[in-house]
């Protein structure tokens, strides 16, 4: 059985896609940074600790899978989580204004048995933008909770020039790389609502 180490309803959204049943597991990891710890590999370790966070809470499961995820948007090595205020995230964004920044997504793939891990960067470059624009967006709903301050899948898409990556990694759970750990475990991902998405459930 395959289960979801998040509370994230968008790496819920973008895991159901793959058409296999899954439970969730909710769980509160801290994300902090260690002194010196290089951007990639903080997220690898958070993917990792929530995955194995995750695993702890079903281990009376022997087939249990547990999917744990991370994502931050990084610039100039300055890791830009999710805004503590309106405040935070106006900084944020005056900082990704007319720059290209990378989102690193990790994702860990655990059982009893097995570990496996996999990341996608993807570049982003934001145009250039005016305080009225980043007041306006701040004065929505899409920015709290999201690292950097900003959805993809949203309002925000009006502020990215370029994107060089996973789409989906940017929004919080990379897809392609996803399918692929899956299958490694044995998982193979069918189109959502097709025979046997619905058989599988």
């Amino acid at each position: 059985m395959l289960h979801l180490a998040s509370k994230s309803p968008r790496r819920r959204e973008l895991l159901g896609r793959l058409g296999l049943p899954f439970g969730i597991i909710d769980l509160d990891i801290p994300e902090e940074r260690a002194p010196g710890e290089p951007a990639e590999d903080y997220v690898r370790r958070v993917a990792r600790e929530k995955a194995g966070a995750g695993l702890l809470t079903v281990m009376t499961n022997p087939s249990a899978v547990v999917l744990g995820s991370d994502t931050e948007v990084v610039l100039d090595d300055e890791v830009f989580g999710k805004p503590a205020d309106a405040e935070d995230a106006a900084s944020m964004l005056r900082k990704l204004s007319g720059r290209t920044h990378q989102v690193i997504s990790a994702v860990s793939l655990v059982s009893q048995s097995r570990e496996l891990q996999t990341v996608s960067i993807s570049d982003v470059t934001f145009a250039a933008l005016t305080e009225a624009q980043i007041a306006g967006y701040l004065a929505g709903d899409e920015w709290p909770g999201k690292a950097g301050a900003y959805a993809i899948q949203g309002f925000a898409e009006t502020f990215i020039t370029r994107l060089s990556g996973s789409y989906t990694g940017v929004m919080g759970l990379p897809i392609f790389e996803t399918a692929l750990l899956l299958r490694q475990f044995g998982l193979e991902p069918v189109p959502a609502g097709s025979a046997l998405s619905v058989a599988a459930r």
